[in-house]
């Protein structure tokens, strides 16, 4: 039986009656790091990443979850630091991030649909600021902010992609001021961004004032402080800047904080999750978003390199099924059955579509930390098939694990956890380009030192973009690169095959208060849109019990 929340709160050094442990119903509590405490740091960080996933999804967080209780099983307690779920995913297509089978948070569904609310405070806090640059302008507008160059967007929890481009304040002047606009899913919201990276309060009012809204008449910079917003947005976040405690299906405790998505945001929980979690837990296992080229390059590159953080072990999640529609055998469509290919024993697919295991090993070794290969096993994969993948991740030096942890929850994990175990050492990263230094420069070294692009090439509006961030001083911000997560590329049509590509930046926006310039590459939108039939259409309340069905 899962143990009380209470108790596993007592396991990390927490008082319930302690005004650091906030409950919110028998299912969640909001953890005050700073009424508890921070200490010294002596955990272990196993960063969880995963190649080019599938969009079905290669069971990245079902990985994180079930190594956590497989830790716990073998004698080595541990703490998992994953994402909030979003909206988005949950009523479109792919479907919730609380993991699934025997390896969940619990409840999944209530998790699933907001939790303790964190996405909401980061909407409104959002909209807010938007909110409010309207009302100035249609008041006068006394910091000329010019209507035409507003880089700030709207916010929405779903997937609306008709609100992807918006003309706002028709109707006359009681209205506001008509221009066109923008909506971006609270993901991408640069609040989400700065509530996952900010270190306490006081970091979280400075980052939220240095928000650029846009330039003025005369070119220089707007910011949030200068309309008054920052203090009301700091207030709507008090809550939601601690991490939530929960708990996994076999009672293991979890901290849930933070959403941004790795294909259009960072990808990665919060900071301040992450480093009270490695000062009451002797393991701690954080989910990185996608694959290595995403989620954990932005983990090395933004987060760690912001918290000074040492990972002892990256575990790649691979499933035999991903190289083999990697390899062009098939294609995975959300919605559909697997084309029967894919189950069936094919030992050539699996070594052709391995090349982008090989991708995601080259990328992961790079940074430094020693690397673990997770085989995500299904009942159709076969011990040849298998044994393709642990080849490779021995001709790389990475250890290698089998688990079962959807079917068999931290049971099936045992192995992986062994392996993670034996392969761990903190260790100083290998950034793959420099934190300072003009930024053009940085973002070739990444895109060729991490994607494996033979260069950059830089669309009028981008280098428009980066002339405003020089004159504007901010052109030694970190990269936070929108690219698509189905490809090893920015065009997801070229699949996980790698091949040689130049990376086309077609926008940079800026997201100064987080820390980081958004480069746009490819058509990656974000707003997403819902498809022809969404899994909202599935969903219901069952009368008798309340309880939501079709999650």
């Amino acid at each position: 039986m899962s143990r009380r929340l209470v108790d596993l709160a007592r396991d990390l050094g927490i008082d319930p009656e302690n005004r650091a442990y906030v409950p919110y119903g028998h299912d969640f509590a909001k953890i005050d790091t700073v009424a508890a405490g921070e200490g010294s740091a002596h955990g272990n960080l196993v960063v969880v990443s995963a190649v080019t996933p599938t969009p079905l999804g290669e069971g990245k967080t079902v990985t994180s979850i079930s190594l956590g209780m497989g830790l716990s099983r073998i004698g080595e307690p541990a703490l998992a630091c994953l994402r909030q779920p979003s909206l988005g995913p949950v009523f479109g297509a792919k479907g919730g991030g609380a993991g699934g089978g025997k390896a969940q948070v619990v409840p999944a569904d209530r998790i699933n649909l907001g939790g303790t609310g964190d996405g909401q405070a980061v909407g409104a806090a959002h909209n807010l600021l938007a909110a409010m640059l309207d009302a100035h302008l249609r008041h006068g507008n006394p910091l000329k902010v010019d209507p035409a160059r507003i880089a700030f967007s709207r916010v929405t929890p779903v997937n609306d992609g008709s609100l992807r481009k918006v003309i706002t304040g028709l109707g006359g002047p009681l209205n506001g001021v008509p221009r066109e606009s923008f909506f971006e899913i609270n993901e991408a919201s640069e609040v989400m961004a700065i509530l996952a990276l900010a270190r306490d309060r006081g970091d979280l009012r400075k980052r939220l004032g240095n928000i650029v809204l846009g330039p003025d008449q005369g070119g220089a910079p707007v910011r949030a402080e200068q309309l008054g917003a920052a203090g009301a947005m700091s207030v709507l976040l008090r809550d939601a800047l601690y991490p939530t405690l929960a708990r996994t299906s076999e009672g293991t405790p979890v901290l849930l904080h933070a959403g941004p998505f790795a294909n259009i945001a960072h990808g990665n929980s919060s900071l301040i999750a992450t480093r009270w979690a490695l000062t009451r837990s002797p393991w701690v296992v954080t989910e990185c978003g996608f694959g290595s080229d995403l989620g954990l390059e932005k983990f090395v590159h933004i987060k760690a390199r912001l918290g000074n953080l040492r990972p002892a072990c990256v575990v790649v999640v691979c499933t035999v099924r991903a190289l083999k529609v990697h390899a062009g055998l098939a294609k995975a469509v959300l919605g559909k059955p697997l084309d029967q290919a894919v189950l069936t024993e094919d030992v050539s697919a699996v070594e052709k579509g391995a090349a982008n295991l090989r991708h995601h090993l080259r990328i992961a070794t790079n940074f430094g930390p020693p690397v673990v290969v997770a085989l995500n096993r299904f009942p159709t994969d076969t011990d040849a098939e298998i044994a393709v993948v642990e080849g490779i991740a021995r001709e790389f030096g990475a250890g290698f694990a089998v688990h079962t942890g959807f079917a068999d929850g931290g049971a099936g994990a045992e192995d992986l956890a062994r392996a993670v175990v034996k392969a761990a050492r903190p260790t100083d990263l290998r950034y793959q380009y420099e934190g300072t230094g003009p930024l053009a420069a940085r973002l070739e070294s990444l895109a060729k030192n991490v994607y494996g692009a033979t260069g950059i090439e830089l669309a009028p509006a981008a280098r428009t973009r980066l002339a405003q961030l020089e004159k504007w001083g901010l052109g030694e911000l970190q990269l936070c690169v929108a690219k698509t997560h189905l490809a090893t590329t920015h065009d997801p049509a070229d699949g996980g095959l790698p091949k040689p590509f130049v990376l086309p930046v077609r926008d940079i926006l800026v997201r100064a208060g987080a820390g980081f310039a958004t480069v746009l590459t490819g058509e990656l939108t974000t707003l997403p849109a819902l498809g022809a039939r969404p899994n909202a259409v599935d969903m219901d309340l069952d009368p008798a019990t309340g309880a939501a069905i079709g999650l």
